[in-house]
């Protein structure tokens, strides 16, 4: 039986997550209907994660089994010609027999974007969180990231009903852009707790609009208090970007750049939004 590797992307506004789900629509769903319909098998595509539901893809990995002797090309325009327009299949690879979406991963890269002028865009409204003025301060957002960076308890920044067995991961990178009027939060590590991402985001836009000053961060992360944190950040501005097999990189600090040897500590995985 051959296992085939998938990269995909797709605009998430109108799926409930990636994940099947009874009487809802999710990326997996319509994926796996699709290839049912092509192969005339059933099958279960495995994603590296499950990104929930209005969350955008420009990376997301999965892997499926299957007996067909179509070739890779012919999946491709196969399944790209079924599919809507807003799911998209990028690249179609032979997989190797012990390869895994999910536990083969050893580092994900996700960003947020954020829209911060005094009026929305009709462009964009779908893929990021639209903030008015007053502007946020980028630099203290900057600060307040650093404290992040590395292996950590990030329990405070867990959702309600996560599953996970532990709350120790690993940041390898948060950095923070602004161009014109829109901010991105890019963040890199070992794996991410049930709405993690966005808690995180939630906090540094607190910190931006002056709320609180940058040290909370720390704060927030030592006492393992969701309670502690800022709000969960809407879900259109958060965009799965990568997804690497094999080595685990060296962190970065929130200017991007890679953090003195002294200031080292770290390692650990996982596989959630």
């Amino acid at each position: 039986m051959r296992r085939i590797k998938l990269l995909l992307e797709y605009e998430g506004t109108r799926y409930h997550g990636w994940q099947l789900q009874v009487n809802q629509v999710s990326i997996q769903g319509v994926l796996e209907s699709k290839l049912h319909k092509i192969t005339g098998e059933k099958i279960r595509v495995i994603g590296s994660g499950r990104t929930d539901a209005g969350v955008h893809a420009e990376g997301q990995v999965a892997h499926f089994q299957t007996n067909s002797t179509m070739k890779l090309n012919e999946f491709l325009k196969a399944m790209n010609s079924l599919l809507p327009s807003d799911i998209v299949v990028k690249k179609v690879e032979e997989a190797k027999p012990d390869f895994h979406a999910q536990i083969s991963a050893t580092r994900k890269t996700y960003r947020y974007t954020i829209l911060n002028r005094d009026y929305p865009s009709a462009l964009n409204c779908r893929q990021a969180h639209y903030i008015a003025i007053p502007i946020l301060n980028v630099t203290a957002m900057r600060k307040a990231a650093r404290y992040l960076v590395g292996k950590h308890d990030f329990k405070s920044f867990q959702a309600s009903g996560c599953t996970a067995h532990s709350t120790q991961r690993e940041l390898y990178r948060l950095s923070i852009v602004k161009k014109d009027d829109y901010i991105r939060i890019t963040v890199d590590g070992s794996g991410f707790l049930k709405y993690m991402v966005r808690i995180i985001v939630g906090t540094l836009i607190e910190i931006g609009w002056g709320k609180w000053p940058p040290e909370r961060m720390k704060k927030v992360l030592k006492s393992k208090d969701r309670l502690m944190a800022g709000p969960t950040a809407p879900s259109r501005g958060l965009c799965l970007v990568k997804v690497v097999y094999g080595k685990r990189p060296a962190r970065k600090n929130a200017a991007g750049k890679k953090p003195k040897a002294v200031k080292a500590r770290l390692s650990q995985r996982a596989f959630r939004v």
